[in-house]
């Protein structure tokens, strides 16, 4: 992980690092009023649902090596292009059994396995993804990845931000609504 870029002087280890970074950072926030320490938007339902996000988040220690081990199948599904840009297909669940080869643990292994979830999701599929007990934990580690990721898409006012924003918003507000009925 160390050696495979995530993009120009960052590698995907040192990336798993800043999400966790960025994950504590707001995890302090909510939970114990600290002031945030990075640069964040923060969507309505996350400041409205709060203490029902906090509760519902899975054990820290298993979120957080969840983040930071989150992309260690990359370096096994590098390709790259024609044009020198490089791809990593298929790498939630080539990293989910990576992290079982090498550790074991099913609990970290499933939250690897479904971390490209949240971004991919359509409105059609909100509602069964709030059933899933990760649903949470997935979401708040959404939002801290697309805030660690930032600086790759041009910062928090680039279109590619807004639009990775914008959609976990949307999807977010949809789940906050489903949980509370």
């Amino acid at each position: 992980m160390e050696n495979c870029e995530q993009m120009k002087g960052l590698s995907v280890l040192g990336h798993g690092v800043m999400v966790c970074q960025y994950f504590d950072d707001l995890y302090n926030h909510l939970n114990n009023g600290e002031p945030l320490q990075y640069e964040w938007k923060l969507p309505e339902w996350l400041v409205e649902n709060k203490e029902m996000i906090i509760d519902s988040l899975m054990d820290l220690d298993i979120v957080r090596c969840y983040l930071v081990y989150h992309d260690c199948g990359k370096p096994y599904c590098r390709t790259v292009d024609d044009e020198g840009k490089q791809h990593f297909p298929n790498h939630a669940k080539v990293s989910k059994d990576k992290w079982i080869e090498i550790n074991g643990d099913i609990s970290v292994a499933n939250l690897i396995g479904m971390d490209m979830d949240i971004h991919l999701l359509k409105d059609v599929g909100c509602a069964d993804f709030a059933k899933k007990k990760e649903a949470i934990t997935l979401m708040i580690a959404g939002l801290s990845e697309i805030h660690a990721n930032a600086s790759m898409f041009g910062g928090i006012e680039s279109t590619s931000f807004k639009m990775k924003w914008k959609q976990i918003s949307k999807r977010g507000k949809k789940i906050m609504a489903l949980k509370a009925s």
